[in-house]
Parts: C-alpha cells; structure tokens; sequence
C-alpha cells in the first residue's frame, strides 16, 4: 500500500448498501414510537395502518384508476412469485435476463414450473437482451432495474397497447426512483427496503385490471401454497387490496414505512424522489469522466441505473487479473472503506463482475456521494500498488 493522503471530507451517511438501503435523512428509532406493538394486524387500527399505506403508496406513484396494490409475504421475491405461480402457463412467455435476479425468474419458470413453451432471452451483465423480441401475444417477465448489474429498462415502447399477453415486472429497484409506464405493467413488484429504505420483509404487488382478469379466469395445474393464493371462488380476494394481509405482517416495519412515505411527501413526492435519485446518478458520472481508474458497468448512459450504480475498474492492471485476483482487491477496497466508516457494504453482487455497486436512491443525499468519491480513489490508490 502507498501513502496517499486520506480525504478531508467524510460523508455524513456511510450507508450506500443496494438492500436494506439507506434510512431517509434524519430517521431515528424515535420514528417507530407510533408502531402497533402488542396489537393484531386484524384489528381496526391495525388494518388501518395497513390500508393507509396501501393508499398513499398508491398515491405517490400514481397508479392508475383500477389498480390493485396489496402488502404481501417475502418482500419482493415473495411478490414475483406469487405473480409467477399464480399466472404463468395460460400463454407462452417471454423471459428477459440480464442479471441475477432476472435469471432467478428464469429458473422458476424453466425450472421449477417446467413451461415448456417458454423463451429466454439473455444478455451479459452490463447490457440488455433485445426486448423487441417480445411477442405481445405471449406473457413477459423481467426486471425493470437490474439491482445486481446496474443496467435499467428506458422506457416501455417495446411493450404494445394492444398486447394479449401479461407483463409482469419485478420492479424493486426502480419503483420511487425511476418513471414507470404503468399503463404497459400488468404486474407490478416492489419492496419496502430499497428506494424509500423501510425495513425489509414485506413485499408490494401491483395489478392491473388484466391481471385481475388473468386471476379470475385461470387456474394453473400446480398447488399453490396458501400465501400465494389471491382468488376464491373463482374471484380475486378483496381483502388483499384492503389491509387484509395473507399472514402477519411486522407493524413496526409497516411503521417504518408509513414514515418513510410521510417523507417522500414531504419532499415533493415522486418527481422529487426521481429528481434526488439523478441528482446522485449524475455526481458519480461527473467523478468517473475524470477518474484514469473507474468506469461503468453499464457503458450505454441510456440503460444505466439511477440506483443501483455498478462500478467497473478499467485499470489495465486489473482487468489483465484473474477473477479471483481481481475480487481480492475489490475485497482490500472495500474493507479499508469500512475500516475509515466511510462506506458500508459497495461491493458489487457476488455473481456480478467484480467492482463496486454504490446505492444511489432517493434516501442519499448528494452530499454523500460527493465526498465518497475522493476516498474511492484513496482506496484504489491504496490497493493497486
């Protein structure tokens, strides 16, 4: 290691972990003093909670009129496959992959549900399958922000008004931070601990009036296991949409998160989310167009995340390394990091190439970012030599 200088300036907040993200500016414990401990998720206050949030998060998203958004088990993963589980095999579907998570959706379907009239479509980390291959006669599954490569869907043209089939969107990353075209979603994931940094476990399920359609008028061949069932008697169960939530949910979390959307509304509500989540995005790119060792992940500006930004090394040092040579330094960074209390949990998914993943939602402030990058370089600095 060198004697570089260490920066002067360290970030207020050294929280940049891409889930459980960042606490919203100012929170404290104090904020859950509200909770409803020792009280049943079934009583009238405690669907109320539930009902409230179910309807400003509705609000700050804009859903169109007819939607459905309910709290659900297993945080987001639980939401994808509820929606999987529930829907797939009444059409063929289209798979898109590009990171860790999509390929997860790919194994369920291929794997798991076994559909047999299936196609995937994949791309390496850093890029993104061509969704012009999607026929709107089939379903499609993908995510619209890859959290593990740092690469985003730009916009919905690919996807048709006039589709037959079902889109169903894992969008965890990139609901609060990034401009949905809901009217092109039929199915909609998220879940409390990214972009408005509640605490984790729950997830939230968005429907269209299609989906509910597909609900009410399919019935897969496979069981379903209690939690993932919406519909009886041939009909979508209300309740879900309502407060009534399939198990029991932490009141504390629901807490967390009835305080985090008070402060998304406070700031303005979605444009201001989206406008602070840019506001980072663009300060890191201001740092890597000068920096001789840090890149991106994801090269093409237009499928970058505003969240999830994945950093590459372009040293030719390192890129000359092996994967294992490379993961150590990336490991050496980040654990100085840590060391200094300057950055906590940056480095980039374990099956993603080595690198830096940097959160850059809503609950960061600019000014973190802005001081994280000099000790970025004091890191690599240190480590290169």
């Amino acid at each position: 290691m060198t004697d570089v200088v260490i920066p002067a300036v360290r970030p207020a907040r050294p929280f940049f972990s891409s889930g459980p993200c960042a606490k919203r500016p100012g929170w404290s414990p104090e904020a859950l003093k509200g909770a409803l401990v020792g009280r049943s998720h079934r009583s009238k206050p405690g669907k109320a909670k539930l009902k409230d949030a179910i309807e400003r998060t509705k609000k700050l998203l804009g859903l169109p009129a007819g939607y459905r958004l309910g709290i659900v088990p297993a945080s987001d993963t639980g939401a994808v496959e509820m929606a999987l589980w529930s829907m797939l095999g009444a059409r063929p579907v289209d798979l898109f992959a590009w990171e860790s998570f999509s390929e997860d959706w790919v194994t369920d379907t291929v794997k798991q549900l076994r559909l047999k009239d299936a196609r995937v479509f994949k791309a390496d980390y850093g890029a993104l399958p061509d969704l012009t291959q999607y026929d709107p006669t089939h379903d499609a599954v993908f995510v619209w922000n890859g959290t593990t490569s740092g690469v985003k869907v730009p916009n919905g043209d690919w996807i048709p008004a006039d589709r037959e089939g079902l889109t169903i969107c894992d969008a965890t990353s990139a609901a609060f931070a990034m401009d949905l075209p809901w009217d092109k979603l039929d199915v909609t994931t998220f879940s409390w601990q990214k972009v408005l940094g509640g605490e984790a476990a729950h997830g939230v399920l968005v429907l269209s009036p299609r989906a509910v359609a597909r609900l009410e008028s399919y019935t897969p061949p496979w069981p379903l296991p209690k939690i993932f069932r919406m519909t009886k008697g041939g009909k979508i169960v209300e309740g879900i949409f309502e407060g009534e939530t399939i198990n029991t949910p932490s009141m504390v979390a629901v807490e967390d998160y009835l305080d985090a959307l008070t402060w998304a509304e406070g700031l303005g509500g979605l444009k201001a989310l989206v406008g602070r989540s840019n506001d980072n995005l663009r300060a890191l790119e201001k740092w890597v167009a000068g920096s001789n060792w840090a890149g991106f992940l994801a090269k093409d500006a237009a499928i970058r995340s505003n969240t999830s930004v994945c950093i590459a090394v372009a040293d030719p040092a390192f890129t000359a390394l092996g994967d294992e040579a490379k993961q150590d330094l990336i490991k050496k960074m980040c654990a100085l990091l840590d060391k200094e209390g300057v950055a906590l949990d940056i480095a980039g998914y374990r099956a993603a190439p080595p690198g830096l993943r940097i959160w850059c939602g809503a609950t960061v402030d600019k000014a973190d970012i802005e001081a994280l990058t000099p000790w970025l370089d004091w890191a690599w600095a240190q480590v290169k030599s």
